[in-house]
């Protein structure tokens, strides 16, 4: 019995075949490419602190902002609740925040403790020289572009996303 290609004869492409695949080399698959990079540059340093996927941003917000909830910190990250929960737990049981009690008996107050402080410092100062490394060559101007660029790319996603839920309720 011989190969597909002898039995069917040499395959035709079509519009379909000059579609498939386009998403690995388009703008989508470069940024996703640059976030894993530099996720590999991060992880194992946070890993180092004693800090798990995801944790440095919460630890990041609540040094800038202060006290928070629990709430507070999956919106501004957008992510699900129960999963900024297990992580808060982690953090809390490893030291890195003091969960207090809060007015509200389901609702919890969170603060860095000292080692939070002190890790934060430490993934602040190892962010920044990722940062430098990242863009390294860019002009001053071309930072502040590409930065603009990003939020402009956030905005824009979440307004189509917010769209398609509308579209998909109706």
């Amino acid at each position: 019995m011989g190969s597909a290609m002898e039995q069917h004869g040499p395959k035709t492409p079509s519009m379909d075949d000059e579609m498939a695949g386009r998403s690995l080399s388009d703008f989508h698959m470069r940024l996703y490419r640059a976030f894993h990079a530099q996720k590999n540059c991060l992880r194992p340093f946070a890993a180092s602190l004693g800090l798990g996927s995801g944790q440095p941003k919460l630890l990041s917000y609540i040094a800038v902002h202060g006290s928070c909830t629990q709430r507070e910190l999956a919106e501004y990250f957008e992510i699900d609740p129960s999963a900024v929960c297990r992580m808060l737990d982690s953090l809390e049981k490893d030291g890195f925040i003091a969960c207090l009690p809060a007015s509200d008996r389901r609702t919890k107050v969170i603060e860095l403790t000292d080692r939070g402080r002190e890790a934060i410092v430490a993934w602040d100062e190892r962010c920044a020289a990722a940062e430098s490394a990242m863009l390294d060559g860019f002009a001053p101007e071309e930072r502040d572009l590409f930065g603009d660029y990003l939020e402009r790319a956030r905005t824009n996603l979440k307004t189509w996303a917010s769209k398609e839920r509308s579209e998909a309720d109706e």
